[in-house]
């Protein structure tokens, strides 16, 4: 699996299983101003999307096109590119300038907007797309700028994520083992050691090879890169830091290392790429990403197919990170830039066209038992039909008849008092130090699964790793990077 599906996975991975259980209206209509169609032929709009082609995709397509030729005399040719083939045809899509109308941006949004192969959206989303550009929290505009310009248009989703320590609530039950008051790392040991005493052959915490531990922290470049910014200090004046070399981090790296030593976390960690399945029973505790299109620990159950009880370790938190999470752009050499944007409008406001993709086909695999209440039926099975997190607006998907009322406010207010990440809509140009970060990479793949696992003593590793960090340019990188920063806080 690639680095980019891993890290979607890991920010969202209850919401690529299983389709949501979203709540909302949406209206039927297009929404904004109409793109002008002078011959009156249908348009054709190219589309690549990243992933697997449903197995039922000709009838959803069929059923699909046949709305959106309706609502804005225009027909979208899906076009789907896999997880492992991604970057690289995009890439050469992209380079060889070949046609398309619209794709999803993945991991290089900001470097091939940069390249200028994507359109610019800032007027065009909010009048061609007026009413699901209007639904989309702030967040996604500000997190999707770059250098003061939108060239997405972002999948209302997830806008924040938390971490969440999971737990298989089968053994919570069989040991009566309590969690509620779990609110960090070292609150769990408690429950870890009294279960690995009844089940020493079993993960109590289930780690693999690409854990990193978490905390209050944004990362610029991304988790597995050294640089950090606490988001529980001064967001006015945001400090670029190693967070290798910051106590909170190396007070979590030393536990890791005592729960490691104690048999808490599996002997292999460091070198185990294949996991543990979530709807197994090989584990106690497994670390995941929430955010509220999750509804606490519903959508995560219905993905293992077993109860699960998640406690929150992280404050939940608006990221650059979670704003770019799915966005589709629209390609600078598309000769329907209007009518595309259109049809993400249309997509992202229309209920019906958006359910009937995501849910699948009306009839067959559900039917609705209110205006936006469904029924999932026996036709409603994997691979029939699309994901949530990377097609459309979250917010006007139709909610599960068996959601409870009180998840959906609990969802609209957590989105409301959600933390802000102070680097929300920062990107790091790194034009003049890609060099230092070549090597600092090739530094952090030498000891970054060994150190987080706790296979490792912290206190013999991080003087090395942190000497070898500067060697590689560590400084130099900081520097451009906080010199960059403040700029941008600077006209924020």
């Amino acid at each position: 699996m690639n680095k980019f599906k891993k890290t979607l996975l890991v920010a969202g991975a209850a919401l690529a299983l299983v389709g949501l259980t979203a709540c909302g209206g949406g209206d039927k209509k297009a929404d904004g101003d109409k793109a002008g169609d002078k011959s009156g032929d249908v348009t054709k709009l190219l589309m690549y999307q990243i992933g697997d082609k449903p197995e039922n995709y000709d009838t959803l397509m069929d059923i699909a096109n046949k709305q959106i030729k309706e609502e804005i005399n225009a027909e979208i040719d899906l076009q789907y590119i896999g997880w492992g083939d991604w970057e690289k045809k995009m890439s050469t899509i992209i380079a060889s300038g070949e046609n398309y109308d619209i794709a999803f941006t993945g991991g290089t949004y900001v470097t091939d907007a940069q390249k200028g192969a994507y359109t610019d959206l800032t007027e065009m989303a909010p009048k061609y797309a007026k009413n699901a550009y209007d639904q989309l929290d702030e967040a996604y505009i500000t997190g999707n700028l770059v250098d003061g310009k939108l060239y997405a248009f972002p999948v209302n989703g997830n806008v924040y994520g938390q971490q969440v320590l999971t737990f298989n609530k089968q053994y919570l039950d069989k040991y009566d083992l309590k969690v509620d008051d779990i609110k960090s790392y070292a609150d769990a040991e408690d429950v870890l050691k009294k279960f690995h005493e009844k089940e020493p052959n079993i993960a109590a915490f289930a780690v693999g090879q690409s854990f990193i531990v978490s905390g209050n922290y944004d990362y610029p470049l991304g988790k597995n890169s050294p640089f950090a910014v606490k988001t529980d200090g001064d967001n006015n004046a945001p400090k670029i830091i190693n967070q290798y070399d910051d106590e909170d981090f190396i007070a979590n790296l030393e536990l890791m290392h005592k729960w490691y030593q104690d048999g808490l976390i599996p002997t292999d960690a460091a070198t185990n790429t294949t996991g543990f399945p979530l709807d197994g029973n090989t584990w106690l505790m497994r670390e995941e990403t929430q955010g509220p299109m999750d509804y606490g620990d519903t959508i995560l159950t219905n993905a293992a197919g077993q109860p699960l009880v998640s406690a929150a370790i992280t404050i939940p938190l608006k990221t650059t990170a979670q704003a770019q999470m799915a966005n589709f752009a629209v390609s600078n050499v598309s000769k329907n830039k209007e009518k595309s944007v259109e049809f993400l409008g249309l997509l992202n406001s229309n209920a019906e066209l958006l359910n009937g993709l995501v849910w699948g086909v009306e009839g067959e695999a559900w039917e609705k038992v209110s205006d936006n209440r469904i029924k999932l039926l026996d036709g409603y099975k994997p691979n029939t039909h699309m994901a949530a997190w990377n097609t459309g607006n979250n917010m006007i998907l139709y909610t599960q008849d068996t959601l409870p009322e009180e998840k959906i406010k609990e969802r609209d207010e957590s989105i409301k008092t959600a933390e802000t990440s102070p680097i929300l809509g920062f990107n790091f140009n790194t034009s003049s130090v890609k060099t230092e970060l070549t090597n600092i990479a090739n530094v952090m793949n030498r000891y970054q699964a060994s150190l987080n696992t706790g296979t490792v003593d912290p206190k013999n590793t991080l003087p090395k790793l942190n000497d070898d960090l500067k060697k590689a340019g560590w400084d130099k990188v900081q520097e451009e990077m906080q010199k960059q920063l403040d700029e941008f806080v600077k006209t924020k």
